[in-house]
């Protein structure tokens, strides 16, 4: 939200005061409390008719500083983040003639006694980024209050992350609302809002709120991040690093973790799609096919009709269309050996036979004048499930335990972002600041009963809106795009904006969701779907199966050949499944450090400015580069960044340092390995849960010196671990020292042109 006209003077109706000085500086051991008036104090009437702002330091964590701004202390707070990491005593408060310092780790605040202004955040004798004159502010206008915060951005400091945005990368000049919202990948609004940044000055920032908060990122003041809340009080953390990597370490163990996911939800999920017709019947051909083209299929998925159309969400399988449920699910498991995901939204549709119940017992939320909240978007006179009332979530809970025991093993948590602000809570929530929270106890809602009748490492989500905290709870997809190639490009950007936010595994609809995609753009998205975190295919009012298309308009005759949908559907399913041990690896990293699954090149490359601003190719894991194609004609732009990059498909060795133009068929995309990397490569291609220490083959890759060596661990699904030091021999021929003792051998991918593999026991 902007509040000045130019540097000068503010916007018509705003009035503005800031904090002109630290007045007096109070230390306990762990906290400086400031006394911030907004006129420098210059005689004993200064004090008087005279805003004043109290600024606390404080800090939750090592390495990380809080900063409270309050006009009003008295006010009533606003909610904030679940901070589940928080430990006590993590600082060392003093003060001295010349201000005040708050330690936590090696991140220090250091406030300046008198004026103006001046908070310094600083690591290792660096200044990172200051509140300085003109920062902290308090503003009224139209009747409303709000308290707003600038940090200083330096000359080529580049900010990342705020959710799943789907524009630019980097946020510099970018005005960016953090306000939950379903206006698809192609618009400013965006499903997954999280107040949280990072720079690449070595740390990130997180506006400790959950309601809207508004943030001019460069846009305002060019020379800063500013961030203002309505109301009378403002907190915030400053977030050491200094990597990208250790900033979001550190975040994640504040915030949460992501949970660790199963294995057999990194295989390719299959779905009805939404408003097609299907049945029992529909979903057996398509299984059919898939089993007859040797597709590998791992979970399958029912969309929102698997209820009868006007009564979302009463958890009732449409007896016209799927009359026989519960043998359904078990022939899907036993005799197709699939996972089974349904559809879910928050919503209870008047005509639902709970709809009664869920008003009678109070658990919709409600309007002032004590009436049931409604209104007919999605479905006709829908009500909210209120998830602030503890009933009303073990009700819901309980539906969702019914289809658990009819055989369902995880569930898409659609909606969440459409939430009233004009309704009265059970536990009395402030309407607005619930908006983007809302989702996060709706989300929570469903994972704990998955974990509850599952098990732990079991429950998986596929949601679509999420806020801070939401990484503990995956996985999440990007939301409805179209069926194009810029949407395609978009999407990508909104997952790797969102990797930067905290979020360690995310999707997206293959294909695109609005529209049908031509033959071209589904196989280039499908070869970008499956070397994502988690794979789906997925669309609107069209079938996502690979044989709709490359048809003959004319014959109707479906082309299989080594270029059409079906052969690429296979070759890229095929391929992540055998990198499962690579893969699966990769997401216990998320879960463990909070690094993602897909990594930005800004994460992984930190000190490459190349790598500062790419955002149509990402790292799958540490080692693996994957560029989509988002061209017709199958050409690509690929940056490598410094170092020797080896590619993956010809295994011919290609220096770093620049930008590559190449060409593609529908087969293969730009997928190079880093120097030097060691990729466990699994020996089945059929399925992605099965024993990875079974005739293991380690590929070792150009870029290690004799005497280097790699250590590679590869667990399996079922928690068995074995670990493999690779060290590079004189001779260029690897030695392996192996705790395990399954079959393995080694394959060395040499430099020549084309591809060399040398095997080893």
């Amino acid at each position: 939200m902007k509040f000045t006209d130019g540097f000068w003077r503010t916007l018509p109706g705003v009035e503005m005061l800031y904090a002109k000085q630290a007045y007096d500086i109070e230390a306990t051991d762990d906290t400086v409390v400031v006394t911030a008036p907004t006129k420098v104090i210059e005689s004993r009437g200064d004090t008087l008719n005279r805003p004043t702002l109290t600024v606390t330091l404080s800090s939750p964590l090592d390495g990380i500083i809080g900063v409270r701004i309050e006009h009003l202390r008295g006010a009533r707070r606003p909610r904030g983040f679940e901070l589940t990491g928080a430990e006590e005593g993590a600082a060392k408060a003093t003060t001295t003639e010349t201000g005040g310092v708050l330690r936590s780790g090696q991140l220090q605040a250091t406030v300046a006694a008198g004026a103006p202004w001046d908070l310094r955040f600083e690591a290792d004798g660096t200044v990172l980024t200051r509140s300085s004159e003109r920062s902290v502010g308090y503003a009224t206008t139209a009747g409303e209050t709000y308290v707003h915060e600038q940090l200083t951005l330096g000359v080529g400091e580049l900010v990342y992350g705020l959710g799943e945005r789907f524009g630019p990368l980097v946020k510099n000049g970018q005005t960016v609302e953090v306000w939950n919202a379903d206006g698809g990948t192609s618009s400013d609004q965006a499903y997954k809002n999280v107040p949280f940044y990072l720079t690449n000055r070595g740390y990130g920032v997180l506006v400790n709120h959950s309601g809207k908060v508004s943030f001019e990122v460069g846009s305002e003041a060019v020379e800063r991040v500013q961030f203002s809340v309505p109301g009378e009080s403002l907190e915030y953390f400053v977030i050491y690093g200094p990597t990208p990597e250790q900033i979001l370490k550190r975040y994640t163990a504040l915030v949460g973790r992501p949970a660790r996911v199963p294995a057999w939800s990194y295989g390719l999920w299959l779905s009805t799609s939404f408003t097609t017709d299907y049945d029992e019947d529909t979903v057996n051909g398509f299984l059919d096919a898939m089993a007859e083209r040797r597709l590998p299929l791992s979970v399958f998925h029912f969309d929102c009709f698997w209820m009868r159309e006007f009564n979302w969400c009463d958890f009732e399988w449409d007896p016209r269309t799927f009359p026989d449920p519960d043998g359904m699910l078990e022939r899907l498991h036993t005799e197709r050996d699939l996972r089974v995901c349904v559809w879910i939204n928050p919503y209870i549709a008047q005509r639902s036979p709970l709809f009664d119940e869920a008003a009678g017992l109070g658990y919709l939320v409600r309007r002032a004048n004590g009436e049931v909240w409604q209104w007919d978007l999605w479905q006709a006179g829908m009500g909210l499930v209120d998830f602030t009332n503890p009933g009303a979530v073990e009700w819901f809970q309980a539906k969702l335990r019914r289809l658990i025991g009819q055989g369902v093993d995880c569930f898409k948590t659609d909606f969440g972002e459409r939430i009233p602000t004009d309704v009265v809570y059970h536990d009395g929530s402030d309407p607005v600041q619930m908006h983007n929270w809302y989702t996060q106890l709706y989300n929570q809602a469903v994972h704990d009963v998955l974990v509850e009748e599952r098990g732990e490492g079991e429950a998986v989500l596929f949601a679509r809106s999420a806020t801070v905290g939401g990484q503990r709870l995956p996985v999440h997809w990007g939301g409805d795009s179209t069926s194009s190639y810029e949407s395609m490009a978009e999407t990508l950007r909104g997952g790797l904006s969102l990797a930067l936010s905290g979020f360690g595994f995310w999707s997206h609809d293959i294909g695109g969701f609005e529209g049908t995609p031509d033959a071209a753009v589904f196989k280039r998205w499908t070869a970008f779907g499956l070397l994502s975190s988690h794979s789906r295919l997925h669309g609107s009012g069209s079938y996502r199966v690979p044989w709709t298309f490359d048809v003959d308009p004319v014959t109707g005759v479906v082309d299989e050949g080594p270029q059409s949908a079906v052969a690429v559907t296979r070759r890229f399913t095929e391929l992540k499944l055998s990198l499962m041990p690579y893969v699966y690896a990769a997401g216990l990293a998320a879960s463990t450090r909070g690094v993602p699954l897909m990594r930005p090149l800004a994460l992984a490359f930190p000190d490459d400015p190349g790598s500062a601003y790419v955002d149509r190719q990402y790292l799958l894991g540490p080692d693996l580069l994957v560029a989509p194609v988002f061209s017709a004609d199958g050409s690509v732009d690929v940056y490598l960044p410094p170092g020797i990059w080896t590619d993956w498909w010809t295994g011919r060795v290609v220096p770093g340092g620049g930008w590559r133009r190449e060409q593609h068929d529908f087969s293969t995309l730009p997928l190079y390995v880093r120097s030097g990397a060691v990729i466990p490569v699994g020996a089945r291609t059929d399925r992605p849960d099965y024993d990875y220490l079974d005739d293991l083959v380690l590929r070792v890759f150009p870029g290690l010196e004799p005497g280097q060596r790699r250590v590679v661990e590869v667990v399996t699904p079922s928690g068995a671990v074995g670990a493999y030091e690779v060290v590079m021999g004189a001779d260029g021929c690897p030695v392996v020292t192996a705790t395990s003792i399954a079959p393995w051998r080694v394959e060395v991918v040499g430099p020549d042109s084309g591809q060399t593999l040398r095997s080893a026991e």
